[in-house]
């Protein structure tokens, strides 16, 4: 049989643990969700001018782009790589992109993932996406992009 003291052993841990939880902030209210979707929000303004440098204003210098079939690294390596695959405002169309989450990874990071949809005259592409963001000088700026 079980006494008093010996429940309170095992019912306080579980009791703090509910207890924490609930603290907890919508990743929607975080300075790091705020600072992510207002680059990414500037991110679709200019992809949708036909500005492919203005969207890569949020890639950091060392940023790295990773697809299924390649990784390229490096913000002008991967520049040069969009400029290949989308040379004018047609071929890149109106993006738009769609935050599934912001997590803070310590101060400086958070991973974000979701999805993007491009609409052009002659079709629609789409897919999904997981991009680390490191917080520098000069806002948040991407690290790594796994775009699929």
């Amino acid at each position: 049989m079980r006494t008093a003291a010996s429940w309170a052993v095992h019912l306080i841990p579980l009791l703090l643990l509910v207890g924490c939880s609930g603290g907890e902030q919508d990743f929607k209210e975080t300075e790091a969700y705020k600072g992510v979707h207002a680059a990414m929000a500037a991110q679709e303004a200019a992809w949708d001018r036909g500005d492919v440098r203005g969207f890569m204003a949020a890639y950091a210098e060392d940023a790295c782009f990773i697809t299924a079939r390649e990784r390229t690294c490096g913000r002008e390596e991967v520049t040069r790589r969009y400029l290949r695959s989308y040379p004018d405002k047609a071929t890149m169309g109106d993006l738009r992109f769609g935050i599934g989450e912001v997590l803070a990874v310590g101060n400086a990071h958070a991973w974000c993932t979701g999805t993007w949809t491009l609409v052009r005259q002659a079709d629609t592409l789409n897919g999904g996406f997981s991009l680390l963001w490191r917080k520098g000088p000069d806002g948040w700026l991407v690290l790594r992009d796994h775009t699929y």
